[in-house]
């Protein structure tokens, strides 16, 4: 039986757990669960992150924890009884988790790798704390650490900002929100900026000394060094180090680190350096031999330097490695260091190239505490502190120091009686008071311990020796008195014995008679001269005599003028000594009372660090005085107690405030002074208005706080003495004091005379004095003095008076005081403070300090909210009434303001104005219902009722701005947004009540709903965007404050009635936009409105247009913005009533009278949110895609066609533009500008400014447009089209005289000519693109489209790239039609395959003499049609010959708009599908190897061809296949007797086909001449093969001689015959110029029209590699099965890899081709953009490879022909003449050959007629995949016996037009087929071609412009569909000028136009 649990409430999963049994709840490890109920080892309850899954799990699954319950029973919470820091530790870490992997996906590997690192110190840092077993300090680190790296995550990740006090989270509800905002500001500046250290300190450590000569001890000394005054800084750090030059004593750390302390920051300058000193311990010379003796000297070795300043530069961490510098003269030591400083180089040099002093330092910064903490390694080690010279800038109380620095300077000396200067050497010892040596009290520095004596160096025969050496003599203080220094002089002996002998002392004793010690500075020494053994043990036999030269009386002229002496300085730094005689005087009084006068007086002058040292003597000695004689020294002892007192300011010694505070409670007695005390400075206020001179009046009252200290504690001292006596006496003194104290205050004075300065002294300190006042006083009379004191100010000050600012700062100062805190003082004080403030902000005056004190007020009134309700809510009433108007006046002023100022100002304006924000927010929050009463009740009219609501809505407004807080604030935003909704809902009220029916008013109420909705849609609000456990908090805690608002919107709106015209259509925008915010239960609210709307406009006007435009304007600016979702669609839409209680939009409206007009609007609405959500989802994504620009393309579309909304229509082209440009889609970019620029005309009007358009007129817009357009025009390489667009222009510019512009124009103009000629163009391929399944985008959903690749973009790549762009879709690997389970999937499926393009242009492209770089533009531009080809099978398959069942299905698409247009891919309209029957395709097949063989010819006998090899590969895989049976197959298949009888409406067919045959015989005899004229040498045994196997090919044809009509007519070429050689040899059409008889053969036939434009130019089988995605290389296409047939015609026609399955590779190639010539092969064999560039294009500088430009390629396609074989795979080249046939003569063949040159013939005359087809018959047109620039003759090695081939034809049959004309290279520009026609059978003898009656179109479509001057061609993009007419020829230019360019505009009946727009274009 399940049972509620009682204590098992939470805990954490321990295993996962897959909840496989029944109700079982899936667990995953270290999920945390609630339990509501248990039963038998089981528990039941939910996962803390999922509340709604609940579900049973085992209960030793689960680690329960200690929690706390909240609202018991169903709506329970739990929260676990842990440290709040774990808490949100494990709260951030599971936010953390999905981020961090989110970051992986990303690729922010960086960031990823820190997250992870910081993620595992915090799991580590929070095993700690859970262990529980640290120390108070250590767990406080512990958080300190844990917390920082919480924030630093949140901030990385862009989560929220957290508040917290001590480590812990704060909640929001608990404190104030004026101490909230402190908090967040606190943690934000904290973020910002650290605080920069007052307090540096320099860490060394000492390695090694590099140098290869040491060989001996040294000791090295560093120390740090002033520059600019030529001082040590601090004391010295002391390192031995042994021979190697490494530390003497590496186990001891101490003796090599050290920590330089308390440097300040003016100590980190430039010119303060560390100085290292280095010297050798050993003989005299460094050179010397070793010698017998042992005597050691100190000797100088070198000196380095370092500044200070380049350790902040450089990375601290470095190891530092400091050259050393020697002196070139010893007597330069003492100052090396500064030599090298200045830089004097002649002074010193290098010790040696290599020696060097290596050291690490590191700059440390914070106070020595700090770094005990954070550096805790260092000092647990081992440091060695090293001090500064004197104190350090904060002098800290119970410093203890006595420390005596003596620096030996320098000595003069005799030379003794010897020939050279002596080399001396001084010993010190410090001797006591006995004359005991003391032992271990001599320091040469820090790092080693003291010793007993101290050696200085010595320095080679010198006389007057300077050392400069510093010792440190750390004497105890009770040692001190008769304690003496005494210097003992050596000479030092370099002779064997190397002895040092004695011949003099000096001393000096360290405290004078009267006890002031040595006083600091340099003192010159006697030196007394002894013997060599003199004792010096009784040191009192010398004490008696003089020491100093100083101190001589005047008569010793003796010792005075010897000129021996030695100089010291001494400085002594003691925190108990004094060297100042004042001083000593002042504390001895009682010793000499006469001299008080004096001493007091003099106390002024001692240096406050003497002071402070004997403070508390001091101020006894003071206090002594007073009790002793007060009438005599009052005065004076009050002065030097004030004087003290302000000492104590300074910063330097305020350390000592809390050493007096301790004094006045401890030590303290003078139980008599209060009375002096008073009185002193009662008489001091008194003089205040009178006294010339404030500035000692302003000393004294700085000093009030101690002086009324010492008199509170000195009356609590009689009090406890006297049991209280003479209590009312003080109290009438008190009173009297404060009454002199109001009367000078309530002086009026301009602000800068000395007595307002005066009384701002007073009220600065004033503060103070309240906590002393109350240990007397209750706290109701402080508060009256505190509220009389204050009142009695003057209060009609000058605005610029000083003394504002400082009555101010007291007042800030009460606030924050004890005494105001109290609340019964507080009901006294909070008057007057309210008084100040509003007076200062009523003039904008001190804001800042203004925000700070009503901060601080609104502080406390939360903090004392329990159990004095009613004292609050009074002060509240207080603060609302006097400051509530003021203060949202001040919030609106500062927002307002212009933020021009300065950084520092803004900065101070923006924390202003969050202050002020907290503030308001603050006290709106106190405010309860009586409150807001009577708030409401003070207006005493409507107007100023008004007023305050506008200015409070506005300043909500405000409040709700993004930039109002900082981004990562979102708990401040929650607390503002929960008390705006409070306050709105209070106020709403007296909106309904004042402002609605007879006394409505428009702007309060509109205000109102703008707030509304600004509220609802503020980004802190969409809680979808949150984390679940963000959410789950936020609506936990406020709710969801958006349906709380919304509910309020409706119930106003309803309030409304007939008001709500006002608001129409007004608010639709707004409302609409709070609709979109995806929200059921709001949008359920909302929707009605519209609803409402519809109805009162409906009744007001009788339609409702006002409301459509308007919602169909912010719709589109709403969903630009990424608004609103697919839901929200089917809420307008839907009939089904959703979620809440309201109906949907449309069932509402179908109840109604206007409900056709109001479904229609519906729809309209629906359909643009189906365009305008596409948009916005595809704008979301990175880069510029397809996608992006098509979904564009739609909604341009509909607003232009189905909204006719011009301006958003306008809009949409320019991001369209933008898109295309972005893309580099630049002939694209040109069509879509071209929209706009067709809707405006040449005229004057002017046009307002728009979008990124300057006002002017329109046609100088429709100027800037055109040109714009020729740009993009010629980048994108459509340089036709800019032609027609610069004559435009040009026309214009000619009508105004612009001759300027013109020239420029025409010079456009012929350089667009120029780069057509002159420019290679890449031809595009097409791809049919079909997107099916109900995931697409509904532009895209279950279409197809015909789309233009990028260029060099091949099948793979483009359905690669639209893979990529959908993702999700999956890739059909058919080319059937899809069914409509496909269509209805929901999924995405994508079927692709390229498409060849059929171009309308067909008379360009037919004429000879046009050059391909012309034609190619006609064949790939203004394209409607396509189509593709499948090949099948029909009926019964022949094994033996499948050409006679292979038919080809040819599908033609038609698209709503011609390619190029603006967008690179347009709907297909419409799908026509033809089959294409074998007798065809067989036609197809000849006519284009026919083709291809004659362009062959021409080039090489034009000699355009260097190499024959192409002409060998062609005739011989002709002649090969022939042999091989290759036409046979057609014979087999089409000429047998079955066929013909069974097909009788073939005949004609079969006769072409016939014609076609002997053609090619001819056609191959001819090449054979011409190839036996140019064959090489060692080819000649081949083209004997090939003459022979061409006989074998004629008598299998059965060819005897070529019948008549094939020798009477030429080979008709391409191009016609060369000019020059036109009439260079009459018709030589045999060798002996004859004309042969014709004889028919077995086949000969009737000839037809081989030249009409209806003959079958393309084969049926070519689109299988587009059906496939194949690319053209044959060798791919032939990896296909085995074919039964054993002959090479099957090479006829192929199918692709989808068709048929692959053929071994070894079944490939008849006959074999040498491996060397393979890749040439199969370089050929690819399309130019597989092959490497050398194939396409050929070397330059290679002559054989050369070709004019215009030569490349060939229209002929490489195509599987049963002509052909293998080797015959040759590069044509197109040719610009044409051969004439040559006679069949067998005899004289290759005689005729030899002797002649074969020149051309006249060509043979075309046939008018054109060749009938049967009615049945589709038109069809090559494929896109053939003609390829440079293509090989054939892609298919034939096989001998392999279908391989056979399938080929269909993916490679050349395009070839009937009637010879030759396509430019690599060109996909087939035509269709006119309607059939008989043919007659009738031949003309006209030498002159017949043109079609048709004319080519214009670059872009045909269409009319009604321009008054000029016809101009309407751009493609919005032409009409190819019209069944043939288009027009191009007219030349000059006929363009004279305005023959008029066009037919006549437009397809079928094809709809688009609807036209109205011309109201003006304004934009």
């Amino acid at each position: 039986m399940w049972i509620p649990t009682e204590h098992e409430k939470y805990g954490v999963v321990l295993a996962s757990f897959r909840g496989t049994v029944q109700h079982g709840l899936p667990l995953e490890i270290g999920d945390t669960v609630q339990i509501l109920e248990k039963c038998e080892g089981w528990y039941r309850g939910f996962i803390l992150k999922n509340p709604n899954a609940k579900g049973i799990f085992p209960s030793s699954y689960i680690h329960l924890k200690n929690a706390h319950v909240k609202n018991k029973g169903q709506f329970e919470t739990v929260i676990p009884v842990e440290d709040s820091v774990i808490t949100e530790m494990t709260s951030t870490l599971r936010d953390w988790g999905t981020m961090w992997k989110q970051l992986y996906v990303k690729n922010e590997g960086d960031l990823f790798h820190r997250l992870w690192h910081v993620m595992n110190e915090i799991l580590d840092l929070r095993r700690q704390v859970l262990v529980g077993h640290l120390t108070h300090d250590r767990m406080r680190d512990v958080k300190q650490h844990i917390t920082a790296r919480l924030d630093w995550g949140n901030e990385q990740l862009g989560l929220d900002l957290v508040p917290r006090r001590e480590f812990s989270m704060v909640d929001p509800d608990e404190i104030s929100v004026t101490e909230l905002y402190r908090l967040m500001e606190h943690r934000h500046r904290k973020k910002e900026t650290p605080a920069p250290a007052s307090t540096h300190h320099l860490f060394v450590h000492v390695k090694s000394l590099m140098s290869a000569n040491v060989g001996e001890e040294l000791e090295v000394f560093f120390h740090i060094y002033d520059g600019r005054e030529n001082r040590p800084l601090s004391e010295r750090f002391f390192v031995r180090l042994n021979k190697s030059g490494l530390p003497k004593s590496p186990e001891k750390t101490e003796r090599q680190c050290t920590l330089f302390v308390d440097l300040g920051s003016s100590d980190l300058r430039k010119d303060v350096y560390i100085v290292v000193h280095i010297i050798r311990i050993g003989r005299m010379g460094a050179g010397e031999k070793k010698n017998l003796c042992s005597v050691q000297y100190r000797r100088p070795f070198g000196c380095a330097v370092v500044s200070i300043a380049d350790l902040l530069t450089a990375d601290s961490k470095d190891d530092h490695l400091l050259k050393v510098y020697t002196c070139n003269t010893e007597s330069e030591w003492y100052q090396i260091h500064e030599n090298i400083i200045k830089k004097a180089n002649s002074r010193y040099n290098l010790s040696g190239s290599n020696t060097g002093l290596a050291v690490a330092l590191q700059l440390l910064h914070g106070d020595i505490e700090q770094l005990r903490r954070e550096y805790m390694v260092l000092f647990t080690r081992g440091v060695s502190i090293t001090r500064k010279l004197g104190f350090s800038d904060v002098i800290m109380p119970g410093e203890m120091r006595n420390d005596l620095y003596i620096t030996l300077e320098k000595g003069e000396f005799e030379k003794g009686g010897k020939s050279v200067a002596r080399n001396v050497e001084i010993t010190v010892y410090v001797l006591d008071i006995d004359g005991q040596i003391l032992k271990s009290h001599m320091a040469a520095g820090s790092g080693e311990p003291g010793g007993d004596e101290y050696h200085s160096l010595v320095l080679y025969h010198n006389n007057s020796p300077r050392w400069a050496e510093q010792i440190k003599l750390p004497i105890p203080v009770d040692v001190f008195r008769g304690s003496h220094v005494r210097f003992e002089f050596r000479h030092c002996s370099t002779k064997d014995k190397g002895e040092k002998k004695l011949f003099g002392y000096s001393f000096v004793p360290l405290m004078q008679e009267d006890g002031r010690t040595l006083p600091d500075g340099t003192h010159e020494l006697i030196i007394h001269k002894c013997e060599e053994n003199t004792s010096l043990a009784d040191c009192s036999r010398y004490l008696k005599l003089p020491f100093s030269k100083a101190n001589l009386p005047s008569n010793n002229q003796t010792l005075k003028g010897t000129k021996e002496s030695f100089w010291i300085t001494s400085f002594l730094c003691s925190t108990k000594l004094t060297q100042n005689g004042d001083m000593l005087d002042l504390l001895k009084w009682r010793a000499h009372p006469e001299r008080i006068n004096d001493s007091l007086s003099k106390l002024k002058e001692i240096d406050g660090s003497e002071i402070v040292k004997f403070l508390q003597d001091t101020l006894d000695t003071l206090f002594g005085i007073l009790d002793e004689s007060s009438q005599r020294y009052g005065l004076k002892v009050f002065d030097s107690l004030v004087h003290i007192i302000n000492l104590l300011q300074d910063s330097k010694f305020q350390h000592f405030k809390p050493v007096m505070d301790t004094y006045i409670e401890s030590h303290f007695a003078g139980a008599l002074s209060y009375r002096d005390l008073i009185k002193v400075l009662k008489w001091y206020v008194d003089r205040i208005v009178d006294a010339e001179h404030q500035e000692h009046i302003q000393q004294v009252l700085k000093a009030s706080e101690y002086i009324f200290k010492y008199i509170i504690q000195s009356r609590r001292l009689f009090s406890l003495a006297t049991g209280g006596q003479n209590e009312e006496e003080f109290r009438v003194c008190i009173h009297e004091l404060f009454m002199s104290i109001r009367f000078f205050l309530s002086q009026e004075n301009k602000g800068s005379s000395p007595v307002a300065q005066t009384q701002a002294v007073f009220l600065r300190t004033f503060p103070a004095v309240y906590g002393e006042l109350l240990k007397i006083f209750t706290v109701r009379e402080v508060a009256g003095f505190i509220r009389e004191t204050l009142g009695s100010l003057p209060t009609t000050v000058h605005a610029d008076c000083p003394l504002e600012t400082v009555k101010l700062q007291c007042i800030a100062k009460t606030v924050e005081s004890q005494l105001y805190i109290n609340p019964d003082s507080r009901c006294i004080l909070l008057p007057v403070v309210l008084r100040v403030l509003q007076a200062h902000m009523q003039e904008q005056r001190d804001l800042v300090m203004c925000a700070s004190i009503l901060t601080s007020m609104l502080s406390l009134i939360t903090k004392e909210e329990n159990g004095t309700e009613p004292v609050v809510s009074e002060e509240v009433e207080l603060i609302v009434e006097s400051l509530l108007g003021v203060l949202l006046r001040t919030i609106l002023e500062i927002s307002n303001r212009p933020q021009s100022a300065g950084p520092a100002m803004r900065l101070q304006f923006q924390d202003v104005t969050g202050e002020f924000v907290a503030c308001l927010l603050a006290l709106l929050r106190q405010m309860s219902d009586r409150h807001y009463q009577k708030l409401l009740q003070a207006f005493s009219n409507k107007d100023d009722l008004r007023d305050f609501l506008l200015q409070i809505f506005t300043v909500f407004r405000i409040l709700i701005r993004p930039e109002m807080f900082p981004k990562d604030w979102t708990v401040m935003r929650l607390v503002t947004n929960n008390v705006i909704i409070t306050t709105v809902l209070y106020l709403s009220d007296a909106l309904r009540k004042n402002f609605l029916n007879d006394k409505f008013d428009y702007k309060v109420w509109d205000s109102y709903f703008y707030l509304s909705v600004i509220f609802i849609n503020q980004p802190c609000l969409q809680l979808e965007s949150f984390s679940p456990s963000k959410r789950k908090k936020i609506l936990e805690k406020y709710g969801d404050m958006r349906v709380m608002m919304g509910c309020e919107i409706f119930s106003m709106w309803q309030n409304l009635g007939e008001h709500k015209l006002n608001f129409i259509p007004a608010m639709i925008g707004p409302f609409l936009e709070v609709t979109l915010v995806p929200q059921p239960d709001l949008r359920n609210v909302m929707i009605p409105i519209f609803h409402d709307m519809m109805d009162w406009e409906q009744r007001r006007s009788g339609n409702f247009k006002q409301v459509e435009a308007k919602l169909i304007d912010k719709l589109d600016s709403l969903m630009s913005e990424g608004k609103g979702d697919e839901t929200y669609r089917e809420l307008f839409n839907s009939i089904i009533p959703l979620f809440g209680p309201y109906p949907s939009l449309l069932k509402k409206i179908e109840r109604e009278t206007w409900r056709e007009s109001g479904i229609s609007l519906i729809a309209t609405v629906t359909r643009l949110m189906e365009r305008l959500l596409d948009y916005r989802d595809c704008m979301k994504l990175g880069e510029v895609d397809g996608k992006k620009i098509g979904c564009t393309v739609s909604l341009l579309n509909f607003y232009k066609t189905e909204l006719n909304k011009e301006e958003m229509y306008i809009r949409y082209i320019h991001k369209l533009y933008d898109l295309h440009l972005k893309a580099q889609n630049y002939t694209e970019a040109s069509y879509t500008l071209l929209l706009y620029d067709e809707l405006l005309e040449w005229s004057d009007r002017p046009l307002r400014e728009f979008l990124n358009y300057p006002m002017q007129s329109e046609w100088q817009r429709k100027e800037y447009l055109h040109l714009t357009i020729v740009q993009n025009f010629d980048r994108g390489k459509c340089w036709e089209n800019g032609i027609i667009l610069c004559r435009e222009l040009a026309d214009q510019y000619e009508s105004y005289y612009d001759y300027r512009n013109l020239s420029k124009m025409r010079m456009m103009e012929a350089s667009l000519y120029d780069k057509i000629m002159d420019q290679q163009r890449l031809e595009p391929e097409f791809f049919r693109v079909g997107f099916y399944g109900k995931k697409f985008p509904f532009f895209l959903r279950n279409k197809e489209f015909v789309c233009r690749g990028h260029d060099y973009e091949r099948l793979e790549a483009f359905q690669q790239r639209m893979l990529n762009e959908f993702p999700h879709a999956i890739a059909m690997q058919h080319v059937n039609q899809p069914d409509q389970t496909i269509y209805q999937a929901d999924a995405q499926y994508l079927q692709i395959y390229a498409v060849t393009p059929i171009p309308e242009s067909q008379d360009v492209l037919q004429r000879d003499g046009v050059p391909d770089n012309i034609k190619s533009f006609y064949k790939f531009n203004h394209i409607w049609r396509f189509r593709y080809d499948r090949p099948f099978h029909k009926g019964t398959k022949d094994k033996e010959n499948e050409f006679k069942s292979l038919w080809v299905e040819r599908t033609t698409l038609t698209l709503v708009q011609s390619l190029p247009g603006i967008s690179r891919w347009f709907e297909v309209e419409k799908r026509e599908l033809v089959e294409v029957s074998p007798l065809e395709n067989a036609i197809e097949v000849i006519e284009n190897k026919n083709l291809q063989l004659r362009t062959l010819i021409t080039q090489c006998q034009s000699r355009q061809m260097q190499n024959i090899n192409p002409l060998t590969m062609c005739l011989n895989g002709v002649i090969d296949a022939a042999v091989n049976g290759g036409l046979a197959r057609y014979q087999e298949a089409f000429f047998v007797k079955d066929y013909i009888m069974n097909h009788p409406e073939d005949s004609e067919k079969i006769g072409r086909l016939r014609e076609l045959m002997f053609e090619q015989a001819h056609i191959l005899e001819y090449g054979l001449a011409v190839h036996e004229k140019f064959v090489p040498q060692d080819m000649r045994p081949l083209h004997k093969k090939l003459v022979d196997q061409f006989h074998l090919m004629k008598s299998s044809l059965g060819i005897q001689e070529f019948p008549a009509y094939v020798r009477a007519s030429p080979i008709h070429f391409t191009n016609g015959s060369p000019r020059p050689c036109r009439n260079s040899v009459p018709n030589i059409i045999s060798p002996d110029g004859v004309k042969s008889v014709t004889r028919r053969s077995v086949l000969s036939y009737p000839a037809v029209n081989r030249y009409s434009s209806s003959s079958l130019s393309s084969q049926a089988s070519n689109e299988v590699s587009n059906i496939t995605g194949q690319s053209e290389s044959s060798d791919e296409v032939f990896n296909m099965q085995p074919s039964p047939s054993t002959s090479s015609l099957s090479s006829n026609h192929s199918a692709s890899p989808n068709v048929t399955s692959s053929a071994p590779s070894s079944a490939r190639g008849s006959p074999q081709m040498a491996e060397k010539h393979k890749h040439s092969r199969e370089n050929a064999c690819l399309s130019p953009r597989e092959r490497p560039v050398s194939a396409i294009f050929p070397n330059p500088l290679d002559p054989a490879q050369r070709a004019p430009p215009h030569q490349i390629g060939d229209t002929t396609l490489p195509r599987s022909d049963p002509n052909l074989s293998a080797p015959d795979k040759v590069r044509p080249t197109p040719s610009s003449w044409s051969l004439d046939s040559v006679k069949e003569s067998a005899p004289s063949f290759s005689d005729s050959v030899g002797k002649l040159l074969c020149p051309p013939v006249p060509p043979r005359p075309p046939h008018t007629g054109n060749l009938a087809v049967h009615t049945t018959m589709p038109p069809f047109t090559p494929s896109p995949t053939e003609c390829q620039s440079a293509s090989l003759v054939s892609n298919s090695p034939v096989l001998s016996g392999s279908y391989s081939s056979g399938i080929s034809s269909l993916s490679r049959c050349s395009v070839s037009e009937a009637s010879g004309t030759e396509l430019p290279a690599g060109d996909h520009l087939p035509h269709p087929l006119p309607p059939p026609t008989t043919l007659p059978n009738s031949v003309s003898s006209s030498d002159e071609p017949i043109r079609r009656e048709n004319k080519t179109p214009p670059p872009y479509s045909v269409y009319e412009r009604n321009n008054p001057r000029r016809p101009v061609p309407l751009p493609h993009s919005l032409s009409i569909p190819p019209q069944t007419d043939p288009p027009a020829l191009p007219p030349k230019p000059h006929q363009l000028r004279t305005g023959s360019m008029k066009l037919d505009g006549t437009s397809d009946p079928r094809v709809p136009r688009p609807r036209p727009l109205p011309r109201k274009v003006s304004q934009l």
